[in-house]
């Protein structure tokens, strides 16, 4: 192998590349002509390492977290690896079932600080010596390229928003949630102010202000819809439900609708205005400010998805807090219960005891169709089936109209799945299909924090077709 000539064929292509994506690709597609190698450029974009060129695989990671995997130890630390054997290496990241041997070097600005790595990876046999030595001097041409043309690529709106929703997922709290909520619209979006206008049980009210101290614009905004009061506020939810989202194209001279108006009197001049959740509890997302600008229906459909994550998110602490709230016995389905349920979860056993959160598929439809007694009836059938699914000693909870919890204990994951595969079964012999999130307390996890990541495998198996189970990440 000529590496002086790997050098060559990257050095003249770099010059004429006019952006740090199109320098990443000119290089993997120059080594990939004398590499029989998988080989794959991840670069630094906000708090993750993101895959922006890479050869054929199969399975190229799209992010890798900064600390994660041979490439992240090599960005982490700043030092190439040379790895002969994947099999012994624990943060090798497997792209492919034949690779036996990964180079990988840091990709540094001219000041020696990594912003990227550039990976190899071999399935036949290979000198990985001449190989780092190349990589690395390869690295460093890149590297130089892409500080040259400005760094490396932007995180895309898209990937902003996918970041923001893990975040709004992981909120423990309504304060962190609408903190994270309110922080991610102004990033997506780019305008400076952004609003929460919540129905309630006592009328409209303004979300709470993020955790920071919200900025000048958006304390004006907050003290004029305080003084408008909640006529006002319910008349801009209103608006929202009966017509969905709306923006202003930040046009002079055209004065706002009559809902909007102590909006204009804050200084507001660009405004997107989106429903969240349903009419009756949901409410407005305002996002603002004080320049005339021009959001294209893109941001706005932006804005739209993370208000839906918002909402659901924010209606799944709810739930929770009900969760919490529940005395140690149902009447209607006259459920055996030990203790309190809170109680109960709080004795978890880290590893031993889980938790599987289960939800009837399509509940809502019986209720509406055939009426509550049918619904109440549904609900006391399938409380007998999954009891009798259950072994001596499990326990099972009613802990929301169709929402249940068993608390079993298990020496495996498996052991888990295999009893709520059970319980689906049991289900489908009344007539109807059920979703089952499970989970195991980690040690130091709180219960809170254990019930939380199993209704949020319980809400994956919803969004993949209903009726199964899945076990929540560890």
């Amino acid at each position: 192998m000529d590496h002086e000539r790997v050098i060559r064929d990257v050095t003249v292509r770099l010059p004429m590349a006019s952006t740090a994506l199109e320098a990443c690709q000119w290089t993997v597609s120059a080594l990939a002509r004398h590499a029989p190698a998988t080989i794959s450029i991840l670069l630094q974009v906000h708090d993750r390492l993101r895959c922006v060129a890479a050869t054929g695989a199969w399975q190229v990671f799209s992010t890798v977290p900064l600390k994660t995997g041979i490439v992240g130890r090599v960005y982490a630390s700043g030092e190439a690896a040379t790895v002969p054997d994947v099999t012994a290496d624990p943060d090798y990241l497997p792209v492919r079932p034949d690779v036996t041997a990964e180079v990988c070097v840091p990709v540094l600005d001219p000041a020696g600080r990594p912003i990227g790595v550039l990976d190899l990876q071999w399935s036949d046999p290979v000198e990985l010596d001449p190989w780092r030595e190349t990589a690395a001097r390869v690295a460093a041409r890149l590297g130089a390229r892409i500080v040259a043309l400005g760094g490396a690529p932007a995180e895309s709106r898209s990937e902003k928003l996918l970041r923001h929703a893990a975040a709004l997922t992981a909120a423990p709290t309504e304060w962190d949630l609408l903190t994270a909520a309110i922080g991610a619209a102004r990033d997506v979006s780019t305008l400076t102010a952004a609003v929460l206008v919540l129905a309630g049980r006592r009328g409209p009210r303004l979300g709470a202000p993020t955790g920071a101290a919200p900025g000048e614009l958006e304390s004006r905004i907050r003290a004029e819809l305080t003084e408008a009061g909640p006529i006002a506020l319910g008349r801009m939810i209103t608006r929202a439900h009966r017509h969905g989202s709306g923006y202003t194209l930040g046009e002079a001279g055209h004065p706002p609708t009559a809902e909007y108006a102590p909006l204009a009197r804050a200084g507001v001049r660009t405004l997107v205005a989106v429903p969240v959740g349903p009419p009756d509890t949901g409410g407005v997302l305002l996002v603002a400010d004080e320049r005339l600008l021009r959001p294209d229906p893109t941001t706005v459909n932006l804005i739209e998805l993370l208000a839906g994550q918002a909402w659901t998110c924010l209606d799944r602490l709810h739930t929770l807090a009900r969760l919490r709230e529940q005395a140690s016995s149902d009447p209607l389905t006259g459920l055996r219960h030990t203790g309190p349920f809170g109680q109960r979860i709080a004795a978890a056993t880290p590893g031993r005891t889980a938790l599987l959160a289960i939800d009837v598929d399509g509940f809502k439809d019986v209720n509406d169709t055939y009426g509550h007694q049918a619904g109440d009836r549904l609900l006391v059938g399938l409380a007998r089936a999954l009891e009798a699914a259950l072994r001596q000693g499990d326990e099972l909870y009613r802990i929301g109209g169709d929402e249940f919890v068993a608390v079993i204990e298990v020496n495996r994951p498996e052991e888990a799945v295999r009893i709520a595969e059970r319980l689906t079964e049991a289900a489908r012999r009344t007539g109807r299909t059920i979703s089952v999130g499970v989970a195991l307390p980690q040690p130091g996890e709180s219960p809170e924090g254990t019930l939380r990541r199993a209704d949020q495998a319980l809400y994956a198996v919803k969004r993949h077709g209903r009726d199964g189970v899945r076990l929540a990440a560890a």
